[in-house]
């Protein structure tokens, strides 16, 4: 199994434990009803929510759930708060000798129903998205681009900013594969993947094209943004050799293209566009970036 598949699947995994651990601490709940003992810290202190096992987890994996859905995770992570002070007011008042409430335990009922109901969406995302990522770099694959596409066209014309295609490739990647080796070259496309991750901005999503091309959509202000933002992402990968064994080096560079998106063009014809900048990059000296001739003005 590969590297990516198996973090997927680890996380997966990690997720079903701390939701069933979550089962345990609605056992101790019943037991506190039934036989009035304590069910612990992680039910009665004010920040149970953040003690218990799922809390825990949850907070330490919030960053990865809100990519794959930041307002079901913004739910559930409100839904969780809320159930727990249901809760603790509950057993508070049954370890006090008083009577439970039933808007109370309405209230535990529906927030715990709302969070297995998110849970489980979010896990079918998870999922989902594993399928729909190349699993050597993480990366989006390309079917799922043209509604990405649309959705930053749309985003772009609201907030009066340009949407422009980025196709970059490799330069000399045939190279690292015959001289290096097919295990180095897929891990230079790791490394590469994971240094343009980490230098690309919000609105500026990344996907695999293909071998060893990778296209990025830029939301920029205007020219000068979009140039900017392109000669950001190509330095953050010369900063950034990838070590080899016995403290080699592999310096890794792209040629990119530039094509920003007419209000009513087709995504094709942008991309293809954006080919036929790169490759004139590839034909004068590689290790840069140009605009398409039609958006040179």
């Amino acid at each position: 199994m590969d590297a990516f598949a198996e973090n997927t699947a680890r996380f997966v995994a990690e997720l079903d434990a701390a939701t069933e651990a979550h089962m345990d601490w609605t056992r101790r709940v019943l037991r506190c009803a039934v036989l009035r003992s304590s069910p612990g810290d992680d039910v009665l202190a004010d920040d149970a929510h953040c003690r218990c096992r799922f809390g825990r987890w949850f907070g330490q994996q919030r960053v990865a759930f809100e990519r794959v859905d930041a307002d079901a995770t913004a739910r559930l992570f409100a839904a969780h708060e809320r159930m727990h002070g249901a809760v603790r007011t509950l057993c508070s008042a049954l370890l006090a000798g008083a009577p439970g409430r039933a808007e109370e335990l309405d209230a535990f009922e529906q927030t715990q129903a709302a969070l297995v109901a998110d849970l489980g969406r979010l896990k079918t995302q998870i999922l989902e998205n594993c399928a729909r990522s190349d699993p050597l770099t993480g990366l989006p694959l390309r079917h799922r681009l043209e509604s990405e596409f649309e959705r930053c066209r749309a985003q772009a014309r609201r907030n009066a900013q340009w949407l422009v295609v980025m196709l970059a490739d490799v330069d000399h990647f045939k190279q690292v594969n015959d001289q290096q080796g097919h295990a180095v070259g897929d891990q230079a496309l790791r490394h590469l993947a994971g240094v343009l991750r980490g230098a690309a901005r919000g609105g500026e999503p990344l996907f695999r094209y293909g071998g060893e091309e990778f296209l990025v959509l830029l939301q920029a202000a205007d020219r000068d943004a979009a140039e900017q933002a392109a000669e950001r992402l190509l330095q953050a990968l010369r900063d950034a050799p990838m070590p080899l064994s016995g403290g080699a080096a592999l310096a890794l560079r792209l040629s990119a293209g530039l094509a920003r998106a007419g209000a009513d063009e087709a995504m094709a014809a942008v991309v293809e566009r954006a080919d036929r900048a790169m490759y004139e990059v590839k034909r004068n000296g590689r290790d840069g970036w140009r605009w398409d001739r039609d958006d040179r003005h």
